[in-house]
């Protein structure tokens, strides 16, 4: 399939252009994804010397990690085969309008033995917003839009790296709960962080105000903390991956144990009674 055959969930013009009003001081799911890749490799507890990054947002990474080599979130990855021991896919996978091509492409990129750790939104994040939005618009406007991404639960997500051909595949979560004074200050702060709606579909005209009103409402009615303020969910997924390399634990083949289960329980073994069969 090629990428004209594909199916573009993200408008990517739309989708820069909102990167381009991003706000500095508004990268906080940003900073998030960084202390989570920086205590997963505290934990590795490994050198790595070749360094690719892929991000929407290159002035942050290339601050966090100076000598790394940094790469635009295009469906098409611009990395070189075999050349790295370390990827860093940033906070961009949850855009990408082939999640799998991006993961083969990253583990093509890498040495034999070399890592990938991911971080991208999963599927609990602004479900409160999502919720709202889609009330408030099936009231006001009898119908719904596209007007956050589809995003995937951790269990799909991990799936992925196996398709993706990733060695010992770990999928985790890593949930942070912000609070604002109400969703319109949550909406701002979407467009402050260049998360908002980048979706290929979405109506491209602005939403009537009476809509985001009642959302606002309904936001308000069931998700007010008690600081007499609205909670939003942001669901960060953490994924590692290993290149394969022989050098790494396989897994035996089923038949080749040298030792019985019964005789390191302790126990007797029982023959297996077929006449309840």
């Amino acid at each position: 399939m090629t990428d004209m055959d594909m199916p573009q969930l993200t408008d990517r013009a739309a989708l820069s252009r909102n990167r381009a009003r991003a706000e500095p001081s508004a990268l906080f799911l940003q900073e998030q994804a960084a202390d989570e890749f920086q205590e997963r490799l505290i934990e590795v507890n490994r050198t790595f010397t070749s360094i690719a990054i892929v991000t929407g947002f290159p002035d942050f990474w290339a601050k966090r990690y100076p000598d790394a080599t940094i790469i635009a979130d295009d469906d098409t990855l611009d990395l070189q085969q075999g050349s790295y021991d370390l990827i860093l896919h940033a906070m961009c996978l949850h855009w990408a309008n082939d999640p799998v091509g991006q993961l083969v492409q990253t583990r093509h990129a890498l040495k034999p033995d070399g890592l990938l750790l991911c971080a991208l939104l999963g599927g609990q994040t602004l479900h409160e917003l999502r919720a709202s939005l889609a009330e408030a618009e099936a009231v006001v406007a009898g119908g719904l839009s596209p007007r956050i991404a589809p995003m995937g639960e951790i269990r799909d997500l991990g799936a992925l790296l196996q398709r993706a051909g990733f060695a010992l595949p770990v999928a985790d979560s890593a949930p942070l709960t912000a609070s604002y004074a109400n969703a319109f200050h949550l909406m701002h702060d979407l467009r402050k962080m260049g998360e908002n709606n980048a979706l290929n579909h979405r109506i491209k005209h602005a939403t009537q105000r009476n809509i985001l009103t009642e959302a606002a409402c309904i936001y308000a009615d069931n998700f007010r903390n008690a600081e007499n303020r609205v909670d939003a969910t942001f669901e960060i997924i953490m994924l590692t991956g290993w290149a394969p390399a022989e050098s790494q634990p396989q897994p035996l083949r089923p038949g080749s144990a040298k030792s019985r289960l019964a005789d390191a329980l302790n126990t007797q073994e029982l023959p297996l009674d077929r006449s309840k069969d």
